[in-house]
């Protein structure tokens, strides 16, 4: 093969790598204007890491409602699950999903996932300037903007009062 042969291929190569992170990035924003906001309570554990900097491991209620009893098949790698909204948005277990079921008005389904025998919500961290650790400290509830097709993502985190920490603007 000569050169511009090879050329071509890495050129083609990185535009369609282009193309595809920009299609994901063009997903992501579209979730996070459009997708319904549903609050759902922490049960956060320790938020230092001495290999990361500031964090917050998270743990999401409804994924510890998941676990113990045995709801999620450990052969499955991920699943669905259903929360039933409160006035406020704030979501609770209602049940597994089950796949082509109808919602309620005031029911979402949000994507698990299965790690190493852990439920998992969206992600299982959420990381913050170091220095910060004080301002999240009072963390009680995850916003998430989630899609009709269950795919999350996490915007930030709520005090008790569902003020967004580290802005101080109440939701």
């Amino acid at each position: 093969m000569n050169r511009k042969l090879y050329v071509g291929i890495v050129l083609g190569a990185l535009a369609l790598l282009l193309v595809a992170v920009n299609v994901t990035i063009w997903q992501r924003e579209n979730l996070l204007r459009d997708g319904q906001v549903v609050l759902l309570e922490l049960a956060p554990v320790d938020p230092r890491s001495l290999v990361q900097g500031d964090y917050m491991a998270l743990r999401f209620a409804v994924a510890q409602k998941l676990q113990p009893v045995g709801v999620v098949d450990s052969s499955v790698t991920e699943g669905h699950v259903v929360v039933k909204r409160d006035p406020r948005n704030i979501g609770a277990f209602d049940r597994v999903y089950r796949d082509g079921e109808a919602l309620a008005a005031d029911e979402s389904r949000v994507r698990y996932r299965l790690r190493k025998r852990d439920v998992r919500i969206v992600t299982n961290a959420y990381f913050f300037q170091e220095g910060t650790a004080d301002a999240y400290s009072s963390a009680k509830y995850g916003e998430l903007r989630v899609a009709a097709n269950g795919a999350a993502l996490l915007v930030g985190l709520l005090d008790k009062d569902l003020k967004m920490l580290g802005t101080g603007k109440k939701r």
